[in-house]
């Protein structure tokens, strides 16, 4: 019986020293990890804190040729709020293109209060909107907002199990401590603080462990899960 074809276009929007274009690495590799194929552009300005950015991955499980921007996702991550309430995204509004019932994974404890036109269109386009505390939970986990990526990675791997649990662990650590991505100067400047958060790597990597585990469980917790058989958590 022939593999269902499961093919993501995500859009990921966020503001400088979140680390977006590290979570489109992390992602991207994890798909790669599993036997997937991927490919990704990071799209951003000025390298400093506060600017937009936004990163774009096309995660799939049979062989992909498109490159460059997405301009039809069918899944976004807003990173920050400020992506929407203040319109801190290169892409306005921020969900120009989504296609049609379209995943929104927000990094936000509460609901965020759309303008009337953008509830209209998002109901429009029956997106489904996901609401993610993951800045609490890198917090509360890894005692850091500098892992608040790590929970949308998280929560991506437990809505599609593309990458599974495993492999998305396997391409944090290739992040972090193999060699296998090359970074721009800002992302490293970034990692370069993340380490001095923490005496060892080792640990560095079993608080982003913490944090990604307890978004896959929370994504799947929620009833979010679209894999068939929903990811796990590693630990």
């Amino acid at each position: 019986m022939a593999l269902a074809v499961k093919r993501y276009n995500v859009r990921m929007a966020g503001i400088g020293g979140q680390g977006v274009v590290t979570a489109s690495h992390i992602v991207s590799n994890g798909v790669v990890i599993s036997g997937g194929f991927s490919s990704l552009v990071p799209f951003f300005g000025s390298e400093k804190r506060n600017a937009p950015v936004e990163s774009y991955v096309r995660i799939s499980n049979e062989e992909i040729f498109e490159i460059g921007e997405i301009i039809y996702p069918n899944v976004l991550m807003i990173f920050h709020p400020s992506v929407i309430t203040l319109g801190k995204s290169y892409t306005m509004p921020f969900y120009t293109g989504l296609k049609q019932h379209g995943i929104i994974l927000i990094n936000s404890k509460k609901p965020i209060n759309f303008t009337r036109d953008e509830q209209r269109e998002l109901e429009d386009k029956e997106a489904r909107i996901y609401y993610l505390p993951a800045t609490e939970m890198a917090n509360e986990l890894a005692k850091t907002d500098l892992a608040t990526n790590m929970a949308m990675c998280g929560a991506i791997s437990g809505i599609f199990g593309l990458p599974d649990a495993e492999s998305l662990a396997a391409s944090v650590k290739d992040r972090f401590v193999g060699k296998g991505i090359v970074v721009s100067g800002g992302t490293a400047a970034l990692d370069s603080a993340i380490e001095k958060k923490f005496a060892k790597k080792q640990k560095l990597l079993e608080a982003n462990q913490k944090v990604l585990d307890a978004a896959i469980q929370y994504a799947v917790d929620q009833g979010w899960s679209e894999a068939e058989q929903p990811a796990k958590a590693t630990a």
